[in-house]
Formats: C-alpha cells, sequence, structure tokens
C-alpha cells in the first residue's frame, strides 16, 4: 500500500540579487547550470593542514567520491589586528580554494565569522574584546560594524579571484553566523533582529550564489537553515519553505577529543545509514562530513581543553591517511546514491511498509527508471522481506540500496571495503644526553613585575592572547617560620604555585569544571616571602553567549597560619604577560642562538625549555614527535609550533589522551631540525623519538551476503546479463610506495572473528593462504572474489561461508 508520495513542482527560488546566477534552488536540491545536484562535501580546514599537503587531501576526497570541499574562514587568523590581513602559507585560503577548483570539486565557504570549531574564540580575533560597548552576535553596533566589515573582505577577495559559481568559479554556497540559535535566547531582543540583519547583509553582498544558516530554523527568506548533528535524518525539522533544499551542514564522523576524555568512535555503518536517511526521510540532497580531514591544531589554537589533534578518527586522518574502513564505506556509499541520484532528483517518491519496522521508498520516473531503498529499523534484529516479488535479507538498522528496484548495491551495515592498521615506527631516537640543552625559566618576584594592581585581573583581559601564561605575583611578610596553607580559587585551566622561588603544588580543571581549588601546605620564611602564582589557559572558549564577558585566571587567594586566615586577594599583585623564553622567542633559530643554554641536567625541574637537533626521517610517509615521556608543555620545529601537548593528564583507562605530535614533511629540512620544547612538569626529554607514520596491515572481510563493489555495476549494460559475474570481494591496497609483503592471516571458511581478532573456523579452504599469495604478494593491490571456485570447491557444503585475509604493508 502507499502510504505516502510528494513531488514539489512549482518556484525555483533564484537566491541572488545579481541577474542569471548560475546557481539557483528549489525544494529539491541545489541547481547548478540548470541540473539539480546531489552533493556529498567534505569538511578540510585550510589552516589545519599545510599547503603541501592540500593536493593530496583533496584528491584522496575527490576519490572518496566527494563533490565538495567544505571550510570555515578563520577570522582571528586573517585579521590579528584590526586592519592587518594575513593570507600567507597557511592562511592562503584563495590557494586553498584554486586547488579545490583545479581538482574539478565545488566549495562551501562557511565565513561565519564566529566558527566555534573548537577553535581559539570561536574564530573571533581577540582585540574585538577591547572594542567599547561591544557585545559579541547580538543587534549591536560595533560589533556588526566589524562582521560586516570582515565578511565583506572575504567576499570582495573570492570576487577579486572570480571563485564564485557565478563568476565561472567551484563557490556554490555560503554560510553566514554559524548555530546561532543555540544562543539566541540568551540575547532576548537583540537576538532574532541581529538573525534577519546577518541574513541580509549576507544576501546584500551579492555572491550570485545562496547562504546558509546551519542551526537557525527561521533563518529569513532567501537564507537556507541546515543542519547539524549526526542524525540529521531524524532530528532536522526540514526547511522552512517548500521551496528550500534540505541541506546537512555537519555530519559528525567523530567526536572531537579533549584532554582527559576517551575517544569515542563513531562507525561507518551509522554514518552511511544516517545519510541514507536523510536523503530519503528528509529528502536530503546536501550532506557536508564534518570533519572530512581533522588535521592539526598547530600552536595555540585548539580551544579550551581540546588536544592538538582534531577529528584524527575522520575519513582522512590528521596525518592525511585515509582511514579505513570509514573512508572505503563512504565511497561506496556514495558510488550507490550516485547510481540513482537522477531518480531521487527528478522522479516521484512513494513508501510501501514490509514490516512492523521495515519499509520501501521507491523512486520512479517516466523512462521507467527506478530506484529504491529497503528501510530495516530494527536496531536488534535482522529482517528477511519481500520486496517486489523478490526475498531480501535485511541486517539490522540497515538500508539496502537497489538502483534499479531489484538489485542492491550497498547496504549501509555491510562493510565491504578493507580495514587498515596505522602504526609508528622509531625513525630518530633522542636518548643521548649530549644532544639536548636547557634552560630554566625564571621565577618572577612581585619587585620584577612592572604591572601591578591592587586586585587580581582577569586574566584573558591582561594577556590579550599573547600567551597562554600569566603571572600573579605578591609578597607575603610573615613573622616567624611556619607551615601554612595556602589556598588558590582559579578559573583557568592549570595553576604552579610557587614560594620564594620552589614549585609547592600545581593543579587544573577539566573541560567540564574549568574552575578549580588548589590547596597545599607551605613553607613560609621570617621575613618576606615571595609568592609567585603561574596560572595558564589551555585555550580559549569557543562558544557559548556573551563571550566577551568570560572570565579565566586566579578569582580569590587566603594564607591560613595559626587558625587565622588572610585574604591575599586584595593586595598588591605584580604580574608578567607570558614567559621569559617566550619573549625572548626561544623557539626560533635566532632567539635560540641568544640564550646561554647549559648542558642537559637529568635532574630536572619545572618551567624548563629543551632543545636539540635531528635529522629528517627519509621517504614521504608522515612525521610525528613522540612525545610519551614528557608532562606538559609545547613544541616547536624549526619555529613552526607543532601545538600544546599534555601528556600527564591521562583519560579514565590511565592512558594518555595524546602521545604523537604531527610534524608535517613542510616543516623539515633534511638536516639539522631545531626541536624546542617547553616542558611545564618534569619530563624526560631522552625518551623522546621522530617517527613515521604508515598503513602498515590491511585487512579484507566477506561473505556471501556482501554486496558486490558498486564499482561492478553497469546500468547501461542489457537487463539480463548486466550484473552477472558480479560477486563480493576482498579487495586489499597499500598506501603509496608499499607493497603486499606477507600474508598474515587467510581463510575461506568459517573464519572467527573480525579484523580485529580472528582464528580459522570449524570449515577452512586447505589451500586458502596458497590461492591469497598467488593473488597478492608483491603487489600494491589485490582483489580476491567469494567464490568456491576460487578455492578449488566448496569446503563444506551447506554452511554459509566468510573470507577473511590480513596482509602486511612494506
Amino acid at each position: 500500500m502507499v502510504v505516502g508520495r510528494w513531488w514539489w513542482f512549482g518556484l525555483v527560488v533564484v537566491a541572488t540579487a545579481v541577474g542569471g546566477g548560475d546557481v539557483t534552488y528549489d525544494g529539491k536540491s541545489l541547481i547548478v547550470d540548470g541540473q539539480r545536484k546531489l552533493l556529498f562535501s567534505g569538511s578540510i580546514h585550510y589552516p589545519r593542514s599545510t599547503p603541501h599537503m592540500w593536493p593530496s587531501l583533496i584528491s584522496k576526497a575527490k576519490a572518496g567520491g566527494l563533490d565538495a570541499i567544505d571550510t570555515y574562514v578563520f577570522w582571528n587568523l586573517h585579521e590579528p589586528q584590526p586592519g592587518q590581513y594575513d593570507f600567507s602559507g597557511r592562511r592562503d585560503i584563495v590557494r586553498f580554494i584554486k586547488e579545490v577548483e583545479a581538482q574539478g570539486l565545488y566549495v562551501c565557504l562557511r565565513i561565519g565569522p564566529f566558527i566555534e570549531s573548537e577553535w581559539s574564540y570561536g574564530g573571533l580575533p581577540f582585540w574585538l574584546h577591547d572594542v567599547p560597548d561591544i557585545v559579541f552576535r547580538s543587534d549591536n553596533e560595533p560589533f556588526k560594524f566589524y562582521m560586516q566589515n570582515f565578511t565583506t573582505k572575504i567576499v570582495d577577495m573570492m570576487k577579486s579571484e572570480r571563485l564564485y559559481a557565478s563568476q565561472g568559479g567551484p563557490i556554490l554556497l555560503s554560510q553566514i553566523e554559524n548555530e546561532y540559535q543555540n544562543v539566541e535566547k540568551a540575547f532576548h531582543d537583540k537576538g532574532p533582529p541581529y538573525v534577519h540583519w546577518a541574513a541580509a547583509m549576507a544576501v546584500g553582498l551579492e555572491t550570485g550564489v545562496p547562504w546558509v544558516m546551519c542551526k537557525q530554523d527561521d533563518a529569513p527568506d532567501p537564507v537556507i537553515n541546515a543542519c547539524n548533528g549526526m542524525r540529521c535524518g531524524e532530528t532536522f525539522v526540514g526547511p522552512n519553505s517548500p521551496n528550500k533544499p534540505a541541506i546537512w551542514t555537519e555530519n559528525w564522523t567523530h567526536f572531537y577529543d579533549i584532554y582527559g576524555n576517551k575517544t569515542k568512535i563513531r562507525s561507518a555503518q551509522d554514518i552511511a545509514y544516517q545519510v541514507a536517511l536523510f536523503i530519503v526521510k528528509m529528502n536530503g540532497s546536501y550532506i557536508n562530513y564534518y570533519m572530512y580531514h581533522g588535521g592539526t591544531n598547530f600552536g595555540r589554537m585548539a580551544s579550551s581543553f581540546v588536544i592538538t589533534s582534531y577529528y584524527d578518527q575522520a575519513p582522512l586522518d590528521e596525518y592525511g591517511l585515509t582511514r579505513q574502513p570509514k573512508w572505503g564505506h563512504l565511497k561506496e556509499l556514495h558510488a550507490a546514491v550516485k547510481l540513482c541520484s537522477d531518480t531521487l532528483l527528478y522522479g516521484q517518491q512513494s513508501n510501501f511498509s514490509l514490516g512492523a519496522l521495515q519499509e520501501a521508498y521507491v523512486y520512479s520516473r517516466d523512462n521507467r527508471e527506478c530506484a529504491a531503498f529497503l528501510f530495516n529499523m530494527d536496531k536488534v534484529n535482522d529482517a528477511e522481506v519481500q520486496f517486489l516479488n523478490r526475498t531480501f535479507q535485511l541486517p539490522a538498522k540497515s538500508i539496502s540500496i537497489l538502483p534499479d528496484c531489484t538489485n542492491v548495491a550497498f547496504n549501509t551495515a555491510k562493510v565491504s571495503t578493507q580495514m587498515s592498521t596505522r602504526s609508528t615506527q622509531k625513525a630518530v631516537g633522542l636518548d643521548s644526553p649530549e644532544i639536548w640543552k636547557e634552560w630554566n625559566e625564571a621565577i618572577p618576584a612581585f619587585d620584577d613585575s612592572l604591572l601591578r594592581s591592587d586586585s587580581l585581573l582577569e586574566q584573558m583581559n591582561t594577556t590579550k592572547d599573547a600567551s597562554d601564561y600569566l603571572w600573579y605575583t605578591t609578597s607575603y611578610q610573615q613573622s616567624e617560620d611556619s607551615q601554612s596553607v595556602i589556598t588558590v580559587n582559579s578559573r583557568g585551566h592549570v595553576l604552579h604555585t610557587f614560594v620564594n622561588g620552589a614549585l609547592v603544588g600545581s593543579a587544573h580543571g577539566a573541560f567540564r569544571n574549568q574552575s578549580f581549588t588548589l590547596e597545599t601546605t607551605v613553607p613560609l620564611n621570617s621575613g618576606l616571602n615571595n609568592i609567585s602564582l603561574l596560572s595558564n589557559m589551555v585555550g580559549l572558549p569557543d562558544s557559548g553567549a556573551f563571550l566577551e564577558r568570560r572570565a579565566a585566571g586566579l578569582h580569590t587567594v587566603t594564607i591560613q597560619e595559626n587558625q587565622v586566615v588572610k585574604n591575599l586577594t586584595n593586595y598588591s599583585w605584580g604580574y608578567q604577560v607570558g614567559l621569559l623564553g617566550e619573549r625572548l622567542q626561544f623557539h626560533t633559530e635566532e632567539g635560540s642562538s641568544h640564550a646561554q643554554w647549559l648542558n642537559f641536567n637529568s635532574s630536572s625541574q619545572p618551567l624548563t625549555w629543551y632543545k636539540s637537533k635531528f635529522d629528517a626521517p627519509g621517504g614521504n610517509d608522515p612525521v610525528a614527535l613522540n612525545l610519551g615521556s614528557m608532562g606538559k608543555g609545547e613544541a616547536w620545529i624549526n619555529g613552526e609550533s607543532i601545538g600544546r601537548y599534555w601528556i600527564s593528564f591521562h583519560t579514565p583507562d590511565g592512558s594518555p589522551s595524546q602521545i604523537w605530535y604531527h610534524i608535517p614533511r613542510s616543516f623539515l629540512k633534511p638536516t639539522d631540525n631545531l626541536l624546542v620544547l617547553f616542558e611545564e612538569e618534569i619530563g624526560n626529554p631522552l625518551g623522546i623519538s621522530v617517527d613515521i607514520v604508515s598503513i602498515s596491515k590491511v585487512c579484507g572481510h566477506v561473505s556471501d551476503s556482501n554486496p558486490p563493489p558498486v564499482v561492478s555495476w553497469r546500468r547501461e549494460m542489457p537487463s539480463h546479463n548486466k550484473h552477472h559475474g558480479r560477486r563480493p570481494k576482498v579487495q586489499l591496497r597499500c598506501p603509496s610506495e608499499r607493497n603486499i609483503s606477507k600474508i598474515l592471516f587467510a581463510s575461506f571458511g568459517s573464519p572467527s572473528g573480525d579484523c580485529k581478532s580472528y582464528a580459522v573456523g570449524s570449515c577452512h579452504s586447505t589451500n586458502s593462504m596458497a590461492v591469497v599469495e598467488k593473488a597478492c604478494l608483491g603487489k600494491k593491490m589485490c582483489s580476491i572474489p567469494w567464490s568456491n571456485k576460487k578455492f578449488g570447491g566448496d569446503p563444506c557444503p551447506g554452511i554459509p561461508k566468510r573470507l577473511l585475509i590480513e596482509a602486511e604493508c612494506q
């Protein structure tokens, strides 16, 4: 029984005031040069990688079946001071977009200019904080003035390079603001007018392409409201006009990682299921993966408590290697959907019940084209259904795609693509004391300070984002030697307490509870005591209403002696912004050469700078610095910061949140690379190594119920034989410059387990290893079909058989 059908004819909305722009939209999709488009996009952020990496990242995204690349625009990188712009190096957004264009992909440009993105201050430059009477992201004239200035700057730059699709360029979509509905109510009557102003301002820039607002259900016409999240096929309220398409601007492929939290993995199967659900249930025609490549939060750009590695579990990992099976499974999904994209975009939809939790969505056109999506929404049980007089097996929580309404091209729960194992191998050991030098950061005293106040100053307003660090210093008069208790309440992230130059205690907060209290017993001398408190922020906040009002740093300081509590909060305090080593630029070749470095001393102390030199590993594999022996700090290679590290902050299972830190190849010279570390705690630099990162093993696992590779589908062939010979296959591929050197496991029969853990089962073809070795050894790639004939006959008639292979790449 047909339980629903729809088809929107009528108005096609032209999303531009410029005459005859090339990109329009209607209730079905974006329309490019008169053709409806079903588009897959992926987020790749240009400053989270390097220009050297961009071509490869974009090429792998295209090979994964993407049509577009999505990126935010990072205001605080581009306008570090009012009216002073920087578009060099990793900031070269025009070069990035032209590289996307050169590879034949579209661009979604998310200008924001507030972006959140787990990026320092949500992408806003900190100097905005000091603009008189400013209120961020509200109907506030100072904020709107600077927001419009920057947005106009970016749009004019894109126009001057002819990068909008209306000019023949790749940009077919732009975004203004970002997830504003999350905070809009906090601004009361200043929220809705700001939404309307932002939309009108953006449209008035006349880009010739549509604008979107994500998580803004009431986005004003002609701006398109879009969805962000993991389950937009279930949670999206839908377009707020029948003439707008359903767009998913952020399909989260992972969860960003923070210090102290266990990594949560989102499976390839769940992502694929939700994409297919969004296409069918929401008539979705634009899906962007956030992130497709996460990359690296270089320098101090990560927001509060966010680790340096960003979305490493995305289809392309931090280093740009394919993350399997996520990359491959989504590639198969994209290929299957594209087989029926015209039918989806131009056909009529009907849906049929196939059972209590099973359903079929069918698309048909007058030319007899037919495509079907078979749903099993039961999260636990597989289902057998009848559809068009044929029987189909549907795994639990899965969607099968039938581009011809007859044959399954793809099932979201059936992974046929290979899995891969990433490994690291030591290339350069830095374990010799002779190659290390050190320099101890000075502990400032109150008398050394030039900036003073009779109160505890707020940290962000004092440092102006020039450093993570702020020293609070004061003097305390004591009548006699005693053991006293100092208590410090902090709204910063980390605190190190020194009395008379000696460390007496440290403490830190956590992502969900950033404020904390340090209480420790301290020895006080008779006479004047120097109290020096080093407050450290591990990134600026990136979200929430009234960001300009956020406070950090020390809140109260007290000393208790003999049951008497003395409040030091309103004492006279001295301040030093940042570290002396920062001011002298020890991380650079020139600054380092002027320092009075000492030979390495194994009895290390906190707040120590270390330096060494090393030669770059050979080859083209990605490079990472293994900092597992260190505590907390920041690392630089040839003057380039590869980010903060915090090895000592463990996850609930007792392991560091991150050990390896990406060194892009473009940061390296062949020899004499300068490595500089600032270590806050007490680490051991002799345990550091320079490692290479590679895909060391690949594994495939299929049964006769797996769909064959989508690439084998040929719709143009005659219907009676177009699917002849299609069978499931294990396809293995090693990365570039590596071949299959060894077959670690091969079994055709009933192997137990999967690619993570396996063993030969009760049914096993004895020539499994020989067949696979002959097909694969010494090759970069090989393909072995699931076939009784291939393995010399059926090893156990009547028993369902699987093929599982793991190989080593060298």
